[in-house]
């Protein structure tokens, strides 16, 4: 009768002071699991943050670029005022064609002509495309990571929990018992590595699917720009 007090006691011990307890008591492999499921998860929170307030200055500094480029009758008025909007993609885009257009506006323009012409619409057409794929590559920066940590942690933290069952199983052929009390400490440190790696896998996922989109609509306006720009230098400059 002594010994069932004993026995009762392991368990409280062993689930005592809650996801620290676990973690106290768990072994070098689970620690080292969980410190690089952490180390995802504060990168993937890092990107999330910043790429959020990114992606959000770039929005709201496209429609303001926009509307100035629409009301404004000269393109060198509307490269005033590109300083001031460098986190919308449309800037590296209208400063490509600005430049493409005054050096082939420079080198076809007859002497005494009182309109400037371009010399080829293709070599405009080049540059914008140029200038667009390098600002949606800026725009999708450190994406990717985030990808990563969604579809690896889960695994990462599957390997913490798999080996927490062998060693578990390992007790129980220690302790030659498969009762309650050798089992559930050994189950239990196990699966909080496979909580850390959803903990870490869940946001990752769902911010990266929400930028994959915001990605594509900002994409999207880069695209119809440079065809806006690209019919404007037709009409004005042909």
């Amino acid at each position: 009768m002594l010994l069932l007090p004993l026995v009762a006691q392991a368990p409280t011990q062993a689930f005592s002071g809650g996801i620290a307890g676990l973690i106290a008591h768990s072994g070098w492999v689970a620690r080292s699991v969980l410190l690089l499921l952490l180390i995802f998860s504060l990168v993937s929170w890092a990107i999330i943050l910043y790429k959020g307030a990114a992606l959000g200055r770039a929005r709201s500094q496209s429609a303001t670029f926009l509307d100035i480029f629409r009301r404004s009758a000269k393109f060198s008025e509307v490269n005033a005022v590109c300083s001031q909007l460098k986190a919308s993609p449309l800037v590296g885009v209208f400063q490509a064609g600005y430049i493409e257009v005054n050096q082939q506006v420079r080198g076809a323009t007859p002497q005494g002509s009182a309109r400037p012409t371009v010399r080829s619409l293709e070599s405009l057409s080049r540059s914008l495309a140029r200038a667009a794929g390098v600002e949606v590559t800026r725009l999708e920066r450190r994406l990717s990571f985030l990808a990563t940590t969604a579809s690896v942690s889960p695994f990462v933290g599957l390997f913490g929990t798999v080996w927490g069952i062998m060693e578990a199983f390992g007790d129980i052929g220690r302790m030659g018992s498969a009762n309650l009390t050798v089992v559930a400490p050994g189950i239990s440190d196990a699966l909080i590595t496979t909580a850390m790696g959803l903990f870490a896998a869940i946001p990752a996922a769902v911010f990266f699917n929400v930028f994959t989109s915001r990605v594509k609509v900002l994409g999207s306006m880069v695209d119809d720009f440079a065809l806006e720009f690209l019919n404007i230098v037709e009409r004005n400059f042909t």
